[in-house]
């Protein structure tokens, strides 16, 4: 951050300086279910991800279990998440409404600034996309899935502090500007739903459920061939007869991912399960609305086989394998299979032999590749529209992230004089006369059931422009 000029009155600080404490809450075995009105509850990380505090995301406290109230939870409270995934590992939010009897976990922290910091100017402050990338990065753990963020890591992040009437300012600015942007990402997403509605009212439109008379009205069994893929084994990780195969991880609708392709031995068995071009291959296990999920293999990687996470069909000749696979989009997403499928430790599976019967109509050659063509031109428009949507999100994004920018390097709104300057020396000093020391709780009162809150971060009594601290480039 000291390669960026500091406005007149802002001071260079670190969240240590801010702070008169970081509270840590405590957590035990609850009850798989929320608290009721008159219970108490502690707070799930899911409570503090999306930007809003979700007070019903919490976990019921066992009757007869003793709490410590002071680790209840009440509405102004800033908190972030110790430990979540990478991409919400330390993410902030400020309690608005909140119900009693709620308290902190031993995943959550509390921060309580000093007089001389809006709550609402430190919370955007933690959102910003330069403070969110010093705590990803910064986080530990050895799987993204939990990451942690320790306490001295936080208090280390280095800022500029504008005086409190400007903090105020800013914030008022900041809801102005990220309101506008709230409204265009959610027309954003309105408009993602109906590119979704119109490529499936395409489908079923093109293979409607009520086929013409001309039309043979067939089974997919009758349509063509159904098989099975080869089931993994650890027998068959090496041998003399290794080839790439395709699984469910693979096949997504109407596009085959060739990024991450592995090998087994087919030693005797590749001719039988050796994709041609033309097959058309279904996830034979998913979740519910994904099962059957279905794409065209076009010959791409070429000598390639399949596993039994996938169905493998083969039309026969008056019937095209595009016509097929059109046939087979439709019925996803008229949750056709969804009928047929039976789950397993929430997995879906869609069997050959319940695959078979499932209708199958077919219309003249010449009637399927018209259809198909029809299919492929309006889904062109769709893409189209899907890619400018992207474009319009990746640049929302960015005008949020350098609104956020603008507003912590003091180039959001003018500076006024008038305003009294940020000084260092005042903050620390008032830390001290605060005289909040709350002790770590000991060995023998956490027996006990007992829970204190941690140590007051370390009073910084360098000046700030000698300090040694980790300085995060805001």
């Amino acid at each position: 951050m000291n390669d960026v000029e500091l406005p007149n009155g802002w001071a260079r600080v670190t969240l240590r300086d801010v702070l008169h404490t970081i509270e840590a809450g405590k957590s035990f075995t609850c009850e798989p279910r929320p608290a009721g009105p008159e219970e108490w509850g502690i707070i799930k990380v899911s409570a503090m991800t999306w930007g809003q505090f979700d007070e019903s995301e919490n976990k019921a406290v066992p009757i007869g279990r003793a709490v410590d109230p002071a680790h209840e939870i009440h509405p102004g409270d800033v908190l972030i998440s110790r430990a979540n995934t990478r991409e919400y590992v330390g993410a902030p939010v400020l309690v608005g409404r909140c119900r009693s009897r709620l308290l902190l976990s031993d995943k959550s922290l509390r921060l309580v600034p000093t007089h001389r910091v809006s709550k609402k100017w430190l919370t955007y402050l933690l959102s910003s996309p330069k403070v969110r990338q010093f705590i990803s990065k910064t986080a530990t753990g050895t799987k993204d899935s939990m990451r942690n963020i320790s306490q001295h890591a936080l208090l280390g992040i280095s800022f500029m502090l504008p005086p409190l009437a400007e903090q105020h300012r800013i914030v008022e600015a900041l809801e102005g500007h990220l309101s506008r942007l709230d409204a265009a990402e959610q027309e954003l997403e309105t408009a993602r739903k109906k590119i979704a509605s119109f490529r499936k009212s395409i489908l079923l439109s093109l293979v409607p459920e009520s086929a013409p008379t001309s039309w043979e009205i067939s089974t997919v069994g009758d349509a063509g061939t159904v098989g099975l893929g080869r089931q993994r084994h650890p027998d068959w990780h090496s041998g003399p007869e290794m080839h790439p195969y395709l699984r469910v991880a693979n096949v997504f609708e109407d596009r085959i991912d060739t990024s991450d392709v592995m090998e087994m031995d087919f030693s005797g068995v590749f001719d039988r399960y050796r994709l041609e071009p033309g097959d058309v291959l279904l996830n034979e296990g998913q979740s519910p609305h994904l099962v059957g999920r279905p794409a065209l293999y076009r010959g791409t990687p070429p000598n390639v086989a399949f596993t039994n996470s996938l169905l493998r069909f083969q039309a026969r000749p008056d019937v095209l394998p595009e016509w097929a696979l059109l046939v087979f989009r439709r019925h996803l997403h008229a949750r056709r299979f969804m009928r047929e499928v039976r789950i397993t430790t929430n997995i879906a599976h869609l069997s050959v032999k319940r695959l078979k019967p499932v209708e199958f109509p077919i219309p003249s050659l010449e009637e399927q590749k018209r259809r198909v063509q029809s299919c492929d031109e309006l889904m062109s428009y769709a893409d189209a529209m899907e890619q400018a949507l992207k474009r319009n999100r990746v640049r929302a994004k960015h005008l949020r992230s350098a609104v956020l920018e603008r507003a912590f390097t003091g180039r959001l709104i003018p500076q006024d004089p008038a305003d009294e300057p940020v000084f260092l020396d005042r903050i620390l000093a008032e830390r001290v006369a605060q005289g909040n020391k709350p002790k770590r709780a000991t060995r023998r009162s956490r027996k006990a059931g007992t829970s204190h809150a941690p140590p007051p971060p370390a009073l910084s009594t360098s000046p700030p422009t000698t300090a040694v601290q980790q300085e995060l480039p805001l």
